[in-house]
């Protein structure tokens, strides 16, 4: 009787255990971030698997829309950047181009998970008491928007600052999922369809 009790204990105990290695390892995959190259990091798949593809139409207050764009909202084009996977080759339709400037940032998730170097990209009307100035790289700024989780309101520190035109767009990846007003891509990641 002792034995069938010892192994039925020791049976659940590696079953918990199981468990419980399995939900670390999806946690760490999860939140992971994998940086390339020496010197320049940059934060990729596994860093944007936590990243809202899809989002609403709606934009932050005060943003302007572009009123020359090179590419027409309704008029397709090709993705040349690769924020997610399945991103880089997929056809684009664009649903709005908005002149602004663009940050790359770093910033700590909320939650605990690790640092996200690089992320691309975040627009000047989605930082906190932005005022008309564009700010430069090495400025610390709280984010009002939500790409990824655990991104709303945190302090993150500017890498760097461009202006250009900013599309939001709707496209279906390479692995066939459809994203809807993605934020952002920014004119020189977009090529004419051929």
């Amino acid at each position: 009787m002792f034995k069938k009790s010892f192994k039925k204990i020791v049976f659940l105990l590696l079953v918990a255990l199981f468990l419980i290695l399995g939900a670390c390892s999806k946690t760490n995959d999860e939140s992971g971030e994998k940086k390339e190259g020496t010197g320049s990091k940059e934060s990729t798949h596994g860093a944007h698997s936590n990243m809202n593809h899809s989002g609403s139409s709606e934009v932050p207050e005060g943003l302007n829309v572009s009123e020359n764009p090179k590419y027409e909202v309704g008029t397709k084009a090709m993705i040349e950047s690769d924020h997610m996977e399945g991103m880089k080759g997929a056809e684009a339709t664009i649903v709005g181009a908005y002149d602004t400037t663009v940050y790359t940032i770093s910033y700590t998730p909320t939650g605990g998970a690790e640092k996200v170097e690089n992320h691309k990209w975040v627009i000047h009307e989605e930082i906190q008491d932005a005022g008309g100035e564009p700010f430069k790289p090495g400025s610390e700024v709280k984010i009002n928007a939500e790409h990824m989780e655990g991104m709303d309101g945190v302090t993150a520190e500017i890498d760097s600052a461009e202006t250009t035109t900013v599309y939001m767009v709707d496209f279906t990846t390479t692995d066939g999922e459809k994203v809807t007003n993605h934020k952002w891509v920014t004119e020189s990641e977009l090529t004419p369809t051929k």
